[in-house]
């Protein structure tokens, strides 16, 4: 099979190419735009990442007048195309990081002087029988996006993190009942998101609770998880089942570049350097991180600041 031919962008050297349009991305993005850089966003899907899933943005600080993640992400990126940057879509395939230059090839080759990875992660699978024939058909990670398909109907969430109960939240006030299925017997969600799916009406909770198939032939009709405690497999029939059990990060393409931990996060220090002194690493997509649209735009603004430092003096930046 003939291998997919990839334009290069003439002898271009841009000054960073930024990979990935969620909050970290945008927030780089922003201030590399007021630096007057020569910068490209890179992102497949047009920005947003993550962001565009949230329902309700309510622990943004300064923000109050914007509700959905999917608002806050469009005020971010008209903000960083004011400063004359906009998404370019385009997927990164691979990563050559050399000694003068980072090579990231995708649809086009893209040559920089500094790199920064802001791909952020993807929703992590249960792994069980049904799950990949029925994504779409009633298995869903996205609440906002599939919810309302079921309104009136019965759903199952799989999960007990805060993307678990988020949903569920969000779900409560669309779908008739939620139930939560939870292999802990305590969540690790924070408390105001506990007290919140508590206090819904609608909303109950199965402990203990290891998933072991979702059930159906075209749709899903129900889901079956073993009681821990007794070891009883049980079945809960719904059409719809929500899946919230973490993360994996967004990295397949710089792993021969970069070090990666044991789960394949980018192993990054508090300037958000990698073990490449020209790529830089921030948001969701890096050891530590706190997974919060805040944090990723602190990581984003950090990350920035430190290539700046690296492209004024064209040496790996200093420690604070």
């Amino acid at each position: 099979m003939a291998s997919k031919e990839v334009k290069v962008s003439g002898d271009k050297l841009h000054d960073v190419v930024i990979v990935g349009g969620g909050p970290a991305g945008l927030a780089a993005g922003i201030y590399a735009g007021r630096a007057g850089l020569d910068a490209v966003v890179l992102d497949g899907m047009g920005g947003g990442g993550q962001m565009n899933m949230i329902d309700r943005i309510e622990n943004y600080p300064g923000v109050m007048d914007v509700e959905s993640g999917a608002q806050l992400a469009e005020v971010m990126r008209k903000q960083m195309e004011s400063f004359g940057l906009s998404v370019t879509f385009d997927q990164a395939e691979s990563v050559e990081a050399k000694d003068d230059r980072v090579i990231i090839k995708g649809s086009e080759a893209h040559h920089t002087k500094a790199m920064l990875i802001a791909t952020g992660s993807r929703h992590r699978p249960l792994g069980v029988p049904g799950e990949g024939k029925l994504m779409g058909r009633g298995v869903s990670v996205c609440a906002t996006c599939d919810g309302p398909f079921f309104k009136g109907q019965p759903v199952a969430v799989v999960g007990g993190g805060d993307s678990a109960l988020m949903e569920s939240i969000y779900l409560s006030k669309v779908v008739k009942h939620v139930t939560i299925i939870h292999r802990r017997d305590s969540l690790r969600a924070e408390k105001y998101l506990q007290d919140l799916a508590f206090a819904a009406d609608n909303i109950e909770f199965v402990w203990d609770a290891q998933v072991e198939e979702i059930l159906g032939d075209q749709e899903v009709t129900g889901v079956k998880y073993k009681d821990k405690k007794s070891g009883e497999s049980k079945a809960v029939e719904v059409p719809a089942v929500f899946v919230f059990v973490g993360l994996l990060p967004n990295t397949d393409f710089v792993k021969e570049a970069v070090d990666l931990d044991e789960n394949g996060f980018v192993v990054t220090d508090a300037r958000m350097r990698t073990s490449h002194p020209r790529i830089f690493a921030a948001g969701d997509v890096r050891v530590g991180s706190a997974r919060q649209v805040g944090a990723a735009v602190g990581d984003g603004i950090n990350a920035q600041v430190c290539i700046q430092e690296f492209l004024d003096t064209d040496t790996p930046p200093r420690d604070f």
